[in-house]
């Protein structure tokens, strides 16, 4: 019995000492953490989506708050008035960027671009991007099982069963570019939502010579270079057989869309163009006197 007792005791006490080593040890090396970053991350949506380019919310507020500069640091999923806050919590003015919204560069719809194999993998667009160029004959274009839709943490994006092409809901994306990184493609890019939501976009990004490019979507860009011809602003390049748009130096005046042979060039909440003018009157011949 009293060998117990002496044991008991003896673990007691070494329990005793232990929880004293453990304690001088927490408050040698313990670190303060600022207390605006938790101020910081109540005001963040909490998505931890990764737009930012930090490891999280709670990772972009440390940066935050560890930064002489936040200039080039934000939150691409928080509203202006947000940002406006977490400046005034650290004493920096936020400069307001452009909004920005992630656009579909492929117009390969089921009728655009037939299927002429079958996929019978892992519903995965990286899977499938390892094994084959994908199941038309475009290698370029949108694989359809919606590695996108999976990785948008705001149900901003989803696949159109007519089209098989993804969709982006204007009204819920953040243009964290979580869909851009998650295709295999690079079909998804991230550009200035425009004013009044209006964007011009050149709906493709394959590389092909004109007549293939073509002859795999009828939709496709052909590298023709009409769109860059018609441009007064310099704001169309063409290169690797492919147009895209700046949207830097883009003026909206659609001059390109007009003149694009295959339709490949996208008008988004513009208005109807007018219809064309059209001779109402025949020509009266010109009459001379003799």
């Amino acid at each position: 019995m009293e060998i117990v007792l002496y044991s008991v005791i003896a673990l007691g006490l070494l329990g005793l000492v232990l929880a004293a080593v453990l304690y001088v040890v927490a408050q040698k090396f313990k670190v303060q953490e600022d207390p605006r970053i938790d101020e910081i991350v109540a005001l963040l949506p909490g998505a931890n989506c990764g737009g930012c380019g930090y490891p999280g919310c709670r990772g972009l507020a440390s940066a935050l708050v560890s930064a002489t500069d936040i200039s080039g640091m934000k939150c691409p999923a928080s509203s202006a008035e947000t940002l406006q806050k977490i400046g005034k919590i650290l004493g920096q003015e936020v400069v307001e960027s452009e909004p920005k919204i992630a656009v579909v560069r492929c117009n390969g719809t089921c009728q655009n671009r037939p299927t002429v194999n079958r996929y019978d993998g892992a519903p995965s667009c990286a899977f499938a991007a390892t094994l084959f160029a994908g199941d038309t004959n475009c290698s370029f274009g949108c694989l359809g099982h919606g590695d996108c839709v999976a990785a948008c943490r705001f149900d901003a994006i989803s696949i159109n069963p007519n089209t098989g092409l993804p969709i982006v809901d204007e009204t819920k994306c953040v243009a964290c570019g979580a869909c851009a990184k998650a295709c295999p493609k690079g079909i998804i890019e991230i550009r200035n939502r425009g004013k009044k939501d209006r964007r011009l976009f050149v709906s493709c990004v394959n590389k092909d010579k004109g007549a293939v490019a073509r002859k795999a979507c009828t939709a496709a860009c052909i590298g023709c270079g009409k769109c860059a011809k018609v441009c007064a602003f310099e704001a169309i390049t063409v290169e690797n057989n492919v147009a895209y748009i700046d949207f830097e130096k883009c003026k909206m005046c659609r001059k390109c869309a007009a003149e694009c042979p295959t339709g490949a060039i996208h008008e988004v909440n513009f208005p109807p163009r007018p219809p064309k003018a059209e001779a109402t009157e025949e020509k009266q011949p010109v009459q001379t006197n003799a």
